[in-house]
Parts: C-alpha cells; structure tokens; sequence
C-alpha cells in the first residue's frame, strides 16, 4: 500500500488515493462509505490515529463496488503531501556531506525551515528565474511523514509517530544561502521541494536505516550513499524536533543529503534549463523532475 495524490488526464481534480496491486483507490470516492466523513486529503487521513484501517476499508470498499478504482497507467501522481504545517530539514546530517562543504560534523541536528509553498510533485518542473539565482543545486533526501501528534517523544517512541517515508530533493540556490545568514530563502524558492512519488508506510520499509540514496543529473550518477551514513538516524531526529514544537500528522521532515551535491564537485555540476535530476532511494522509489528557466538570463 502506498498512499499519494493523484489527477487524471480529463479532470484538474487531484484527489487523495491508494495504490494496491497496481490499482489506485480514490479516497474522495469510497472513503464516505466506510467512515463519518469523507478523507479529502492524505493530512486528513493521517489526522485520523487509525488511518491505517481507515486506508484498509477503502481499498475492500472499492473492490466490492467496483467504484472509484483506477489502473496505475491511468492516473498522474502527484505531490503527495500538498498542505503540510511544516517542512523541517536537516543541515549537514552525513560526515561525508559536512566534510564537502568544509564544516564540521554538528553535535546535535541542525534544523532549519522550508516553506509548504515550495512543494512541487514528481514529473514537474523545477523552476527559477537564473536572473534571481545562478547556482541552483540538487540534494537527495530522505523524507519522514509524520502521522501522529508528537511533542517531546524520546528516540525510542518516535518511531510510533512515523506514518511513512517519501523522497525529497532540497533544491537550494547556493548563491542565496551564502549571502544570508540562515537558509530558509535559498531552500525555499516555489517548486524548490519535490517531493514524491508515494509515502511508504513505515512497517513496508524493512530497515530506514539502510537504504540506499543517489541522484543522478542527465543520466549521470553524482550522489551514491546510505541512510546508514546518517550522523543522526530518522528516529533521532523526529525526537529532537518534537522537543522543540509539537509535530503534527503530514509534517515533513527532509532528512539531510550525502556527499557529491553539485556546488562542491570539480568542476562543479550545478542544474541548469533542460536538466533532468533525479533521486532514487531503495523501497521508497524515484523521484525525477526537469529544470526549466522562468525567464532567459540577460544577454
């Protein structure tokens, strides 16, 4: 079971749904047949604590009304969180990563903001105004979906909080990031955060701690790594943030990126129009979005 956003080619519609069995279930269709009030959303699905059940009832509904099921090949995915409260993303998670970019490992995670506004889905364009940033860079992530309120949960409760995993890619205007002096700016440009293509459930992931991660730019491999290379696991994070503020269902959290991101490469490999990134993360899936201008740069 995977649970995503998804639009088909005769409607603007995008609706809440299932995938099972190469079928996708459309929540907006079934879910008022099997609970009080319909799930218009995957955040209002997840503020429900049995959800789970809630997404299994859907999928038994459909098949024994032959209503509101799709082939696969028929529908668009799309991003599959759209309204999240929070984006929090992590800073220099992997030594690797940190090594790179000529910091030291932190003691503790490094958190900073993304705006929700920066959410764009897989298969769509990444895009900025080269006029505004010229060094847009790539950067692999894994990304936790919270499921259940949290708020100051130790590292051995977190993991109940955890509905499931997405991949992300922290598109960040590097030019941006080194004239201010926090992030948020650079990471936060609109369409700066795919996200996608599905979230996981947790208990479909045999370990989150051992996934291999990569991006790929044109077809070229330029990020190769492992969640086990985390200097703070999902599980540790989740707790850290919730000591902070209380983390509510469909919350993001991007969990920091490995070595090889495009700014510190020789030569450097930074996106340009016509680009094609894409990240990979085992049992999650792939995620690969093109790059276009907003406008042609000055000549």
């Amino acid at each position: 079971m995977r649970l995503g956003r998804y639009s088909t080619a005769d409607s603007r519609d995008v609706w809440p749904g299932i995938e099972t069995d190469g079928e996708v279930v459309n929540l907006n269709d079934v879910s008022s047949e099997t609970e009080e009030s319909k799930v218009t959303s995957i955040r209002s699905l997840l503020q429900r604590e049995d959800w789970e059940d809630v997404a299994t009832e859907a999928i038994e509904a459909a098949r024994q009304s032959g209503k509101g099921t799709y082939p696969i090949e028929s529908v668009t995915r799309q991003a599959p969180i759209a309204e999240p409260q929070k984006i929090i993303a992590v800073g220099l998670n992997y030594a690797d990563h940190a090594e790179e970019s000529g910091n030291t490992p932190p003691e503790e995670p490094l958190i900073f903001a993304k705006f929700p506004q920066a959410i764009t889905g897989p298969d769509t364009a990444i895009r900025w105004d080269p006029s505004y940033t010229t060094a847009v860079d790539y950067e692999a992530e894994l990304v936790a979906v919270i499921g259940t309120e949290a708020r100051s949960v130790g590292p051995d409760e977190a993991q109940e909080h955890i509905a499931g995993y997405t991949i992300g890619n922290d598109i960040s205007g590097r030019d941006l990031q080194g004239k201010d002096e926090q992030w948020v700016r650079a990471k936060s440009l609109d369409t700066f955060a795919p996200i996608g293509p599905t979230i996981v459930p947790d208990d479909e992931i045999s370990d989150v701690s051992d996934l291999d991660i990569w991006t790929e730019v044109n077809g070229s491999r330029v990020q190769d790594s492992n969640t086990s290379e985390m200097l703070f696991d999902v599980a540790d994070l989740v707790s850290f943030c919730s000591e902070a503020f209380t983390l509510k269902p469909g919350d993001l959290i991007f969990t920091g990126t490995p070595a090889g991101i495009g700014y510190f490469r020789d030569p450097q490999v930074l996106l340009e129009n016509g680009d094609t990134v894409t990240v990979g993360i085992d049992e999650v899936g792939t995620l690969r979005n093109d790059c276009q201008y907003e406008a042609e740069p000055d000549t």
